[in-house]
Parts: C-alpha cells; sequence; structure tokens
C-alpha cells in the first residue's frame, strides 16, 4: 500500500454518523475515538439527521477536529431522513425521497474552520508524517451528484486516496483505472441488517452484499474499504448483527518479493466499536 520501508500511516474512516439532538452517549463514543490518535481523519458522510445537529456534529468529533482531515458529504448531510417503506430497500429504485434540506454549509464552515478539506470534487494533495497523499473526491453518487471525469486523471504520490460517500461501481472504477491505492466509503450501513452465514441483506447500492462493510479488492490494484457506520435513521433505529462501527486502518507497505505476504489496508488493525 505505502512505498517500501515507510512507516505504518494510521487512517481512521468514520461514517454515516446520522446525528440527533440529545444522542449525548453517541457523541462521547465519537469523542473517545481521539484516544487512537490516528494520522488522518476520513470522514465519508452521512453526519446529520436533523437541522440543529451540526453543533453537535463538530462537538463529538472536536478532538479528531485538530488532526489533519478530509471528507466527503452524502445525502442525509444535504437532506434530513424521511419515513420510508423498508421494503423499498429490498428491491432497486431509482426513485428518490428526500426530507427538508439540511445546514450542510455550516458543518462545512466548521469543517474546514478546523482544517480539513473539503474532497468535494476535488484533487488534493497534502503531507502527512512526511508521506505525500493525493486525493481524489466526489460528491454523493447515490444523489447522482458525482462527476469523477472533472477530476480523473493519474496522480504522483506515496499515497493515493478516493473518497465516496456511496460506493457506486462507476466512481469506484474510473478511481481504480487512475490508480487509486485505496477508496473510502459508507453508505451501506453495512447492510445494517444481517444474517449469520448470510451477511447484508442489501447494500443500497451497486456494489454486491459481500463488499457492504470492511476491506476487498477492486480490480487488480486497488483496495475499497466500506465503513459500517455509526448510526442509523431516526426512522429505522434497529441494526442486527452489525454493530456501529469507526475503523482504524493501518496501512503498511507494499511487499516485496515473489514469496511476500498480501498487505491490506486493515492489517494489524481493526473496528472500534
Amino acid at each position: 500500500m505505502l512505498p517500501v520501508d515507510s512507516r505504518p500511516l494510521r487512517i481512521l474512516h468514520v461514517s454515516d454518523l446520522h446525528l440527533m439532538p440529545g444522542q449525548e452517549s453517541k457523541k462521547r463514543w465519537v469523542a473517545e475515538l481521539a484516544a487512537l490518535e490516528p494520522d488522518l481523519v476520513v470522514n465519508t458522510g452521512d453526519n446529520l439527521s436533523h437541522p440543529k445537529a451540526v453543533p453537535g456534529v463538530l462537538a463529538s468529533l472536536g478532538p479528531l477536529l485538530r488532526r489533519p482531515g478530509l471528507f466527503v458529504f452524502g445525502s442525509n448531510d444535504y437532506f434530513g431522513p424521511t419515513p420510508k417503506n423498508p421494503a423499498r430497500y429490498l428491491r432497486r429504485s431509482q426513485r428518490r425521497i428526500h426530507g427538508a434540506p439540511l445546514p450542510w454549509r455550516d458543518l462545512r464552515a466548521g469543517f474546514v474552520e478546523h482544517g480539513w478539506q473539503d474532497a468535494t470534487h476535488q484533487r488534493l494533495f497534502l503531507e502527512v508524517d512526511g508521506r505525500r497523499i493525493g486525493v481524489v473526491g466526489v460528491d454523493d453518487p447515490h444523489l447522482s451528484l458525482d462527476r469523477y471525469s472533472s477530476v480523473s486523471g493519474p496522480m504522483t504520490a506515496d499515497l493515493k486516496l478516493g473518497l465516496t460517500h456511496s460506493p457506486e461501481p462507476r466512481v469506484l472504477d474510473g478511481m481504480a483505472a487512475d490508480g487509486v491505492d485505496l477508496v473510502l466509503a459508507g453508505h451501506t450501513h453495512g447492510g445494517q441488517l444481517r444474517l449469520p452465514g448470510y451477511g447484508a441483506l442489501v447494500t443500497n447500492c451497486g456494489i454486491d452484499r459481500s463488499r457492504a462493510r470492511g476491506a476487498s479488492r477492486w480490480g487488480t490494484h486497488t483496495w475499497l474499504h466500506v465503513s459500517a457506520g455509526m448510526g442509523t435513521s431516526p426512522y429505522a433505529p434497529v441494526r442486527f448483527a452489525c454493530p456501529p462501527e469507526a475503523s482504524l486502518l493501518t496501512l503498511v507497505p507494499r511487499p516485496t518479493g515473489p514469496a511476500a505476504p498480501k498487505a491490506t489496508p486493515a492489517q494489524a488493525a481493526g473496528s472500534v466499536r
């Protein structure tokens, strides 16, 4: 993943907080993640579930906002959740039901004021612990806001990251074709409901159920990490066999030689629950 002889790089991947006012235990849990001391924090969206949730999101992420960070937004940063028939998730539908607009601009201003960089339709470069990291990100594909062609192209960096809220194959294919090392995404909630021996029932996007959470290969070079997320919609506040998570990924140098073991972006790391 990293150049040979590099030190490991620790990335904290957070997603799908779906914060509501009054969720004090959730806010305390998120604040405690700072004790992991990651080198970089990546937030892949859906932070909000209420118009008054911005102060709570900034307070809970406060200690992490003092570290280098990147973010893209999801549909539930732009629009509030709405009651939906759960059966809708069992069939493919292009129809989107939006709630009231949410104050995403206030959230963005808070993130940027603290030093996090907005990767939405951007190509960025930053230095983290002496490593040059190239970043490419898109707006939420779930809302068909992605325009990867506007930011596509190869990058030269020690590590190339891709950011998207919903892991749609059209975006993943473009990033993989450009040689992105690791794509970080959320949105799926890990399926939210999982059956032992079967896994996620649905992904609510174009990827297959086996990729609903965790790390997997996308193509020959690119790794994909999908966060199962930290929350749920207030209208579907149930998770089964799929606890909330924030993932601490330890990236290690690329293997050398034919007998070298395969490295994964989550090697010597896991999920904090």
